[in-house]
């Protein structure tokens, strides 16, 4: 039955992620009432189809199971000593199977992948073990060595030292390797922050950034502010898309910093390091906050205020993720007043939820784009609704910028506007490149506006943002001040276990157990070519993997030592 039951879960759950059932498939179980919320009203006829497909053969099961154990004058008494055989025979063939090999090593799941699509290597394997081998590996964070192979310390230090761009002699602290002197290219007065993180939007959906055309507010702010045309993920996830905004984090085939033991104290965040300069730091979500752990991670780093569900003020409109877009962002204005008339600086921290499966929606707010015949084959029902949340995120977006712009807070304040993720990535590559495009753009960067064609990380972000707002900092963050025009034009991204790090139009692939292949990538064409191996480029692509899991597992990013 458990087995029936995965399998008949795959279909859908392969539509939403682009392989079988993994750890996903069992994180979020320790959230149910979002989660049940969530399948109810967005994959109601998907449950009905797989517990009614699972109750038929219940009785048939039921009736082979009482045969099995029953006794029967047509099978014979066998001696106590044939029985202990046959069940030591059956043990030991059950282990040997589950052993999978008599190799060296028991089977894993990188022994029987094959191809360079994700799905069809996941296929290989039955959802049932591929759950089992995610929840074998929860308590054990995956540890990128293992998966990826071994580098010197020394040297992994020494080459993501270099790709910060920061001179050698910024790097000052054997205890925190990465830990460096950063200047802000802004001396005035420190100014606020104010990032808003936007739930699943990829540049698919952007016009400006090539995409359709659903989000006219993004692509007036991009006309305005400093837009990023190449911007990238470093993962599929809001808690990856958190962890490189808030904290420079580099990505890793473990779960995101927001959810990890070692990580819930004393770990970097802008958050920490704004809080010591006196700044007040908040968060802001139309949601429950404790869901993803997030409360837990942002009052352990740095955060003193979390404004959530409870705290808004007669929502309007309540969606199975909380109060929808609009009335968050009427709080956010409201909280942002305040914080203004303390007359403190403050940074904070919005992040919406409309845009999120299942895509309910307050009606009448927005008229859906209406798509010929041809254009309506490429988007089933689900792929509607969600063009219509996107619709409706932009247009509160769009709303809360404009009354921010009449504010008193608004003029001394930096904006970030950013993508935690696109919204679904799946494709027939090892890393689906083009669902790792994102939007973001800046506002009040104190520069002209400004179209970036540079490859540019998420974990880029936080490192800009502080030298925009005149912040002297030690931080232990790899990304890159993008004040300097000669920094970045590089990316990395986590999907699933594999890694790839882009520099320009290059990248390199690393999965578990397998060879680093190299290709390039065809911006136009959204399409990765095969290449010889670069062995530079391969070294520091492995340098970024295991770097993660080396300072997470020695606490080179504690916040607590500077």
């Amino acid at each position: 039955m458990v087995i029936l039951f995965f399998e008949l879960a795959t279909p859908a759950f392969i539509n939403e992620y682009g392989f079988r059932p993994n750890r996903l498939f069992i994180e979020y179980l320790a959230y149910p009432d979002e989660v049940t919320r969530m399948l109810v009203n967005g994959h109601l006829v998907t449950l009905v189809v797989v517990f009614t497909l699972l109750l038929l053969p219940i009785k048939k099961l039921w009736q082979l199971s009482h045969y099995l154990v029953t006794s029967n004058e047509n099978i014979p008494n066998t001696k106590v000593i044939n029985r202990i055989v046959a069940s030591f025979i059956l043990v030991l063939v059950i282990i040997i199977a589950a052993r999978g090999t008599l190799g060296h090593r028991p089977i894993n799941p990188a022994l029987v992948y094959f191809s360079t699509d994700p799905l069809i290597n996941s296929l290989t394997l039955n959802s049932t073990y591929s759950v089992a081998y995610a929840l074998n590996q929860f308590g054990d964070e995956k540890n990128a060595a293992k998966l990826y192979g071994k580098m010197d310390e020394n040297r992994i230090i020494e080459l993501v030292r270099q790709s910060t761009g920061l001179p050698t002699d910024s790097f000052k602290s054997n205890k925190l390797p990465s830990l460096a002197t950063r200047l802000p290219g802004y001396k005035g007065k420190p100014k606020n922050l104010v990032i808003i993180l936007e739930e699943s939007l990829g540049a698919q959906y952007v016009s400006s950034l090539g995409g359709i055309p659903l989000t006219p507010e993004i692509d007036k702010l991009n006309q305005e502010g400093w837009a990023f045309k190449r911007l990238y993920a470093t993962g599929t996830r809001s808690v990856r898309g958190i962890e490189a905004v808030i904290t420079g984090f580099t990505p890793t085939p473990s779960r995101a910093v927001v959810k990890l033991d070692k990580s819930q104290k004393d770990f970097f965040t802008i958050a920490s390091l704004l809080n010591k300069n006196g700044y007040e730091t908040q968060f802001i979500y139309g949601g429950e906050s404790h869901f993803d752990n997030m409360k837990s991670f942002f009052l352990g780093n740095g955060f003193t205020d979390i404004v959530d569900f409870d705290d808004i003020k007669n929502p309007q409109f309540v969606a199975s993720w909380g109060a929808s877009d609009g009335d968050l962002f009427n709080q956010a204005d409201t909280e942002l007043t305040k914080l203004h008339n303390q007359g403190k600086p403050f940074f904070s921290f919005i992040f919406t939820s409309s845009n999120h499966d299942p895509f309910e929606i307050p009606d009448g707010i927005i008229s859906p784009i209406q798509y010929n015949n041809e254009q309506l084959k490429q988007y089933n029902g689900k792929e509607l609704l969600r063009h219509k949340a996107i619709q409706y995120a932009d247009y509160a977006l769009g709303e809360f910028i404009a009354k921010a712009k009449t504010q008193p807070y608004w003029e001394n304040t930096v904006f970030l506007i950013v993508a935690d993720h696109d919204a679904r990535t799946y494709g027939t590559e090892l890393v689906p490149i083009t669902n790792f495009h994102i939007p973001g753009v800046i506002l009040n960067s104190g520069k002209a506006s400004i179209s970036d064609e540079r490859v540019i990380s998420q974990i880029d972000l936080a490192p800009t943002l502080l030298s925009l707002m005149g912040i002297d900092n030690n931080s232990p963050m790899l990304g890159q001040d993008l004040t300097n025009p000669n920094a970045s034009n590089r990316a990395m991204m986590q999907y699933a276990e594999n890694f790839a790090y882009m520099t320009k139009d290059e990248v390199t692939i690393l999965q578990p157990s397998k060879a680093p292949l190299n290709f390039k990538y065809n911006y136009e064409q959204n399409k990765l070519s095969p290449q010889q191996v670069n062995s530079k480029h391969t070294e520091v692509a492995l340098a970024h993997v295991l770097w993660g899991s080396l300072a997470y597992k020695n606490h080179w990013y504690s916040s607590s030592e500077y």
